[in-house]
């Protein structure tokens, strides 16, 4: 009497030692890699104490200054005047220092001597990483990327 052997059942079955050898693997991986990760900041160091130094600086965000129609100045959506963001500008380079972006948006029916002053207090707070924000073509209610940045440095042309 022969004996039957359903191949399909057996050849369909997972299998499973493969990858608990690969779980294996990679909860050794991690735990050597934290462990020497944790040997960095094991040494009992008393730091010495600096005047000049700096803090931990937070993630820089990008600054937002809205400027309405008739040339009111908002950072974010609160209401300053000028000194008021000279102010607050100073402020952002103190926590972010090298590293404060700040984004220009500025109503198309705006005076441009509004965006000149609120440029000029971003390089006199020490900010060189200014952008002017404008809608894209097809959708004048949508955002387009940051059209121009700012840099005293470069002149721009006049067109054609």
């Amino acid at each position: 009497m022969s004996v039957k052997i359903d191949k399909g059942r057996l050849a369909s079955g997972l299998e499973l030692t493969p990858m608990i050898d690969i779980v294996f693997l990679l909860m050794i991986f991690f735990l050597v890699a934290s462990k020497l990760d944790e040997d960095d900041r094991s040494l009992d160091v008393v730091l010495p104490q600096a005047a000049a130094a700096k803090p931990l600086t937070s993630q820089p965000r990008e600054f937002v200054i809205n400027i309405d129609r008739a040339g009111a100045v908002y950072a974010g959506v609160q209401p300053v005047n000028l000194e008021e963001l000279k102010r607050l500008l100073v402020q952002s380079v103190a926590d972010n220092p090298g590293r404060q972006t700040v984004i220009l948006r500025a109503d198309e029916e705006t005076a441009h001597k509004h965006v000149v002053a609120v440029m000029d207090a971003c390089v006199l707070a020490g900010i060189e990483d200014y952008q002017v924000q404008s809608a894209s073509e097809g959708n004048p209610g949508q955002e387009a990327n940051p059209e121009e940045e700012g840099n005293p440095e470069e002149a721009a042309e006049p067109p054609p």
